[in-house]
């Protein structure tokens, strides 16, 4: 279990930050959660300066849900688990921030997801949400499996699915792929009328505006649309494949995690779905049992 504070007083927030959006909760061992706040995407290799921001939006307006004072800020000890923060340069940059907070405490995401989901006990995390990534954490040991990135990895991701949505739309509309609900889908979202407007507007956009298209997918293929199908079974094959590999790691417990992972877990493969346990706690709060169990020490 978590290590909790002795000083009943001391107030803890909690961060999550991925590439669709950033959550922030203020924790009191004497009282709970205070307040919550949700702000943009929080992933720095997409961008540091947005990352800042969302982390200060989502913290504001959990500051002020909880009827805080803004200078309560500086009294608070922080946990952040931010996606992107697993590659080194990113760390270092987060690392040097000259934060507003009491003191810091940075991991990644999938630490803070695993730690929430599992209340601190052992276990394994797979993040389904704008990206994809699994992680293990068994005896002291950090596994990581996936997670490179959108669009070189993050298979069975919004961001992956959103991608395979705009491409078999394309090739649907230029008359050289199967003909898929998934083109009408698509054009109504982007208010697009033939291919060249799709194209235009989704050139140069980040993964979380693919990852606003992957429901589109899923409710297609819930309908028996056969290239929706065929892309949810991929995906969901990839995310199989993935808790298995996490499994080789013998983690007490399995979750999934993120926007696709309940839409996406009656896809998977019946032993795969038949281990996934649901998540004890939200990623943010983990982020605040790493916060405590770090300053505690």
């Amino acid at each position: 279990m978590v290590a909790i504070s002795a000083n009943a007083d001391q107030l803890y927030i909690g961060i999550d930050g991925g590439g669709t959006k950033c959550r922030a909760t203020i924790f009191s061992p004497a009282k709970g959660v205070l307040g919550t706040g949700l702000g943009g995407p929080a992933n720095p290799l997409h961008g540091l300066d947005r990352t800042l921001e969302s982390i200060m939006v989502s913290t504001q307006l959990a500051i002020e849900n909880a009827g805080l004072s803004l200078s309560s800020v500086n009294d608070m000890v922080a946990g952040l688990g931010l996606a992107g923060v697993n590659l080194p340069s990113l760390y270092s940059q987060i690392i040097e921030w000259h934060h507003p907070f009491k003191k810091m405490f940075l991991t990644t995401d999938l630490h803070t997801a695993c730690i929430g989901a599992h209340e601190g006990g052992d276990g394994a995390v797979i993040i389904t949400g704008t990206g994809s990534c699994g992680f293990a954490y068994v005896n002291g040991k950090s596994t990581i499996y996936g997670g490179h990135g959108f669009a070189q990895g993050d298979k069975g991701s919004g961001a992956w699915m959103g991608l395979e949505a705009v491409k078999v739309s394309l090739l649907a509309l230029d008359g050289l792929g199967p003909q898929t609900s998934i083109t009408n889908a698509v054009m109504a979202q982007l208010q697009a009328k033939d291919s060249m407007a799709i194209a235009e507007k989704m050139a140069g956009k980040p993964s979380s505006v693919y990852a606003t298209l992957a429901r589109l997918v899923i409710e297609c293929a819930n309908q028996g649309d056969e290239v929706a199908v065929a892309i949810v079974k991929d995906g969901a094959g990839y995310i199989s494949d993935l808790a298995a590999k996490l499994m080789e790691n013998n983690p007490p417990r399995l979750s999934m995690i993120g926007g696709l992972a309940e839409p996406l877990q009656k896809w998977l493969r019946p032993e795969i779905a038949a281990l996934v346990k649901t998540p004890k706690q939200p990623p943010e709060m983990g982020a605040v049992y790493y916060a405590q169990s770090s300053f505690a020490v």
